[in-house]
Formats: C-alpha cells, sequence, structure tokens
C-alpha cells in the first residue's frame, strides 16, 4: 500500500524535462525566454510531434543554437521564425500561418459535407414525389382495380 501511494506521488510529481542544455542557455534571462517561447512553437523536424525545446535529436538541438544566435544578432520574433521558416519550410511551425493552403486543408472537408449534405437532401425530396416519365401512361381507377384482382388471385392461387 505504501509502495503504491509513492508510485503514484512520484508519477504525479514527474514531468518531461526540457531538453534545453546548460551550455545553450543565453546569460541574458529576456533573450532566454525569449528564445524559450521561440523553440516552443518550433517543431523537430525528426520527431515531428514535439517541440525543438523538448526534443533530444541533434537537428532540434541545432535549430535551439540557431534562434539562441539569431536572438543575439538583435533579430525580433518575427525575424527568427521568417528566417527558419525559410530555411526549413512551413512544417517546422507547430502551429501553421494562416494562408490560402491552410484555408483549403481546413475548409475543403466542411465545403464536402455541405456538398454532400446539399446532394443528399434533393435527392430525398426527389424520391418523395411521384415522377412520370415522357411515354409512360398512368392507370385509370378501373385499371387499377383490375391489376389488384389479377394480383390477389395470382397470390391465392399461389
Amino acid at each position: 500500500m505504501r509502495l503504491t501511494a509513492l508510485m503514484l506521488l512520484a508519477l504525479t510529481l514527474a514531468s518531461p524535462a526540457a531538453a534545453v542544455n546548460p551550455d545553450e542557455v543565453l546569460d541574458d534571462p529576456a533573450l532566454e525566454e525569449r528564445a524559450r517561447d521561440l523553440s516552443l512553437n518550433l517543431r523537430c523536424l525528426v520527431c515531428e510531434n514535439q517541440s525543438i525545446d523538448d526534443s533530444n535529436a541533434e537537428l532540434a538541438r541545432d535549430l535551439r543554437l540557431l534562434v539562441r544566435e539569431r536572438l543575439e544578432a538583435g533579430d525580433s520574433d518575427e525575424e527568427v521564425i521568417d528566417y527558419i521558416v525559410s530555411r526549413y519550410g512551413e512544417f517546422v511551425l507547430l502551429t501553421p500561418r494562416f494562408s490560402f493552403q491552410t484555408l483549403l486543408l481546413w475548409g475543403a472537408p466542411v465545403l464536402i459535407l455541405l456538398i454532400g449534405g446539399s446532394v443528399m437532401l434533393i435527392y430525398a425530396r426527389g424520391r418523395g414525389k411521384a415522377t412520370v416519365t415522357p411515354g409512360t401512361t398512368v392507370l385509370s381507377e378501373a385499371e387499377q382495380a383490375e391489376l389488384a384482382k389479377v394480383l390477389e388471385d395470382r397470390d391465392r392461387l399461389s
């Protein structure tokens, strides 16, 4: 019982450690905070679902160092992001920028659902109406009664 409680406490207190090495940390706390904020929004191209701040991959380390170099050179946050995107593409951003491509990516499923729903609605409304194609005739009441009688006789014999 006591061991279980200790294990639960250890799991609760355990949190993922950031992959930033002590030799990467900048001396200026304000620049370091900006670097960490930027690193949290950049994707590790090796791990793909981790930020470069959380990844231990060599490429993530190189990107963290690149972010810090650009900040020390006096670049703004947007300039750092633009520089990295120009080298690695939009995929490096964990949260993609709004553009025509992202609009298509997120809007296409909604558009397809709307078109599909409209087609189904039109089809369902059309099925409810009796449609007579050109060249066919509608049975009169006498003909319908005679047909019903023939069908009854057939069902009785079988």
